[in-house]
């Protein structure tokens, strides 16, 4: 049966800072380096190897999926698209988050954060953070790049890369590891565990860790566990989801 693995990247150079990183394309801090290793020493001693990667176009995704291919010798592909980034925060964008809370208020940032279909305000064209400055994404049509975006969004922009590029080869047999971000990741998520709205508010995907589910023939999810107990570590998944939560602050 198939297996999907989803996994947040280590942590950013920006997560460290406490900054809305979105679309930003920040490297790994040495501690998420440290991270991504020890989520492929996790896979190996699971025994789970991916035979194919899906990671977004930002280096501490790609550079994650890097580290844990490492661990096995068949070296999987990675295959990078856009529409695995992760969320796109806007006008917040490099913007410290306890700083974004004095500024607008804890009730709205949490809004921005968590709201389903709130995103924040977009970002404006003069921003040097606006991603149709960057060349690597220049074969995207610029109506298709967003200036910010809600979950919401995420999910629109995510499922049909889900459905043409990542469910074929889960189809095919392949274990398959997504290594991408926290929102792209509770996208996904809800996708697949069919979470409501106001659910998925109440998730929080921590870095470096990896989720398991083993799927069936129509690539449903095969038991009804919560995300953070499909991680190799619950445990630890519990506490670093925590500390996501917390990040405001």
């Amino acid at each position: 049966m198939p297996t999907l693995i989803l996994l947040r990247h280590g942590q950013s150079q920006w997560n460290e800072k406490n900054l809305f990183t979105g679309w930003y394309d920040c490297d790994l801090t040495d501690s998420g380096i440290e991270e991504a290793l020890h989520a492929g020493k996790l896979l190996l001693e699971a025994g789970l190897e991916p035979d194919v990667i899906h990671s977004s176009l930002q280096k501490r995704a790609i550079r994650t999926a890097e580290l844990v291919n490492q661990f096995f010798e068949s070296k999987a592909f990675i295959n990078k698209n856009w529409r695995l980034n992760e969320r796109h925060y806007g006008d917040l964008t490099g913007m410290n988050k306890a700083e974004a809370r004095e500024k607008f208020g804890e009730e709205k940032v949490q809004q921005w954060r968590r709201g389903y279909r709130t995103p924040p305000p977009p970002i404006s064209q003069e921003n040097k953070f606006n991603p149709n400055n960057d060349d690597r994404y220049k074969e995207i049509p610029k109506e298709s790049i967003p200036m910010s975006e809600c979950l919401a969004d995420v999910v629109d922009r995510l499922v049909p890369y889900w459905q043409s590029n990542i469910a074929p080869d889960l189809e095919s047999g392949k274990n398959v590891l997504v290594a991408a971000h926290g929102n792209s990741l509770r996208a996904l998520c809800k996708h697949l565990d069919k979470i409501g709205d106001d659910e998925i508010s109440k998730l929080n995907i921590p870095t470096g860790m990896p989720f398991i589910y083993e799927l069936d023939d129509a690539l449903n999810p095969k038991n009804k566990k919560p995300v953070l107990e499909r991680a190799l570590d619950p445990d630890s998944a519990h506490l670093k989801a925590e500390a996501v939560k917390n990040q405001t602050h």
